[in-house]
């Protein structure tokens, strides 16, 4: 059996736009989606897959939907739900957080542990809706980019849509993420030209995809803001994340934080593997 695309859900309009972008994505490749709602608060939640559900078939009638209620911690869940899934898809904000906060605390805790790529669904209507056809997708030195660079091709290819592969650099320390020691490969690749680092990156992907239209930028300066400039007119920004040595599943960078936070389209995580 395929695996699913999973979407939690809260009842919070950030969740039902959730559950757009994922029925949209969930027929982009042709994938079941399965709703999770973590049962707590006020509402009953039959009346959460309910709403959800409807929402789903309203956006597109042919995905094959699926729900469930668990009664435990909704991060708890996620997590152990996108074990054997295609990607977690979350809102943004959900019913619980305060109203000045820019990312919900389930969002951020499942982005941070998570197995699988999690995509935090965000940003105004234009850039939820794939107006602008672009994909952005950082690439950093070394080991860590090859599976974001990978989701994101083949999204870019599903959607038929061009990809732009920031490679951002700062002459004094030349990294995209705060890392631990570095490893043999990445001391070699700290010798690289910015614009080699990027090339050698695409070189070993790109075949994979030959119908994805790839624009390699490098810029010299930081990389979340790099990456924000690069999103403003962009559909997804894709990211990659490191397992951190000696916290096992906690794989979220300053970059990566700042991005969920701040970034004006949908972000999608993807762990290293």
């Amino acid at each position: 059996m395929a695996i699913p695309l999973v979407v939690g859900i809260d009842g919070s309009e950030s969740s039902l736009e959730a559950v757009d972008w994922a029925a949209d994505e969930a027929a982009r490749h042709g994938l079941s989606l399965h709703l999770v709602h973590a049962a707590a608060g006020d509402r009953e939640p039959s009346d959460v897959i309910s709403a959800a559900s409807e929402r789903a078939r309203e956006r597109d009638p042919t995905v094959r939907l699926s729900s469930e209620v668990l009664h435990e911690d909704a991060a708890v869940a996620l997590v152990d739900r996108g074990r054997n899934a295609f990607a977690l898809v979350l809102g943004s904000r959900g019913l619980g957080d305060l109203a000045d906060m820019l990312l919900g605390t389930v969002s951020l805790a499942v982005a941070a542990r998570a197995d699988c790529p999690v995509v935090v669904v965000r940003g105004a209507t234009e850039h939820r809706n794939g107006r602008f056809g672009h994909i952005v997708v950082g690439v950093e030195e070394g080991e860590g980019s090859g599976t974001a660079l990978q989701f994101a091709l083949r999204e870019a290819q599903v959607r038929s849509c061009r990809l732009t592969a920031v490679h951002a650099w700062n002459p004094s320390s030349r990294v995209l993420t705060p890392r631990p020691a570095p490893s043999w490969y990445a001391l070699e690749a700290h010798r690289r030209p910015p614009s080699q680092v990027l090339d050698d990156a695409l070189r070993g992907m790109t075949h994979r995809y030959r119908d994805a239209r790839v624009n390699p930028e490098v810029i010299e300066g930081p990389a979340r803001r790099a990456l924000l400039d690069a999103a403003s007119a962009a559909d997804l920004l894709v990211v990659g994340a490191r397992r951190r040595q000696g916290h096992p599943g906690l794989q979220l960078g300053l970059i990566n934080h700042a991005l969920l936070h701040h970034a004006p389209c949908p972000v999608a995580v993807v762990p290293q593997i």
